[in-house]
């Protein structure tokens, strides 16, 4: 099976020091969108594993989590693009779950959700909870550059075989070239 996880914040959409609260502050890096809809077109399975502490901390409610997303499906599918699954952890840090990166547990549920071993799967995210997460469940660790992404680099300390670009579209492109296909459609 074709698959590849990308984080939310930061990877598909521009990401906020105080949180994706709202639809309206939900708004896509330029160039994710037609990512995602290229990885579909290629075969590949697209899930989502995000921490989303703003539930945990009471700064919004799953009403207005599964809100964001509705906006973040429409707005693929205008652009010829799906998510195959959303998976969330919506506890605080403190709460010591074992489903919130750099912890593997979200990975664990898209495994078993997708029947599929995590090996080389690529997982992208743009901090090091998301390369930490992606190690721990054997999959593939691969840094954007948007988002957290500068300052994870410059931070160091990435997981070994952790794989740079400069952001979701140039991954693609790599995960198509690198699987046969055309890097662009």
């Amino acid at each position: 099976m074709k698959l590849v996880i990308l984080d939310r914040d930061g990877v598909i959409n521009f990401d906020s020091a105080q949180y994706i609260k709202s639809p309206s502050e939900w708004k896509p890096i330029p160039g994710s969108l037609a990512a995602i809809a290229r990885l579909n077109r290629a075969g590949y399975h697209v899930a989502v594993a995000t921490n989303q502490s703003g539930v945990g901390r009471g700064l919004f409610d799953m009403d207005t989590l599964n809100a964001i997303h509705e906006k973040m499906h429409k707005a693929l599918t205008d652009e010829g693009a799906r998510i195959d699954a959303i998976f969330y952890c919506p506890h605080a840090a403190d709460d010591k779950c074992d489903c919130r990166k750099p912890k593997a547990g979200m990975h664990k549920r898209i495994a078993a959700c997708f029947n599929t071993d995590l090996t080389g799967v690529p997982c992208i995210g743009d901090a090091s909870r998301d390369l930490e997460a992606a190690k721990e469940a054997g999959a593939l660790p691969v840094l954007v550059l948007t988002g957290k992404g500068e300052k994870t680099r410059e931070e160091g300390a990435l997981p070994p075989d952790t794989l740079i670009f400069a952001d979701l579209a140039a991954a693609v492109d790599h995960i198509l070239a690198a699987s046969g296909q055309a890097p662009k459609s």
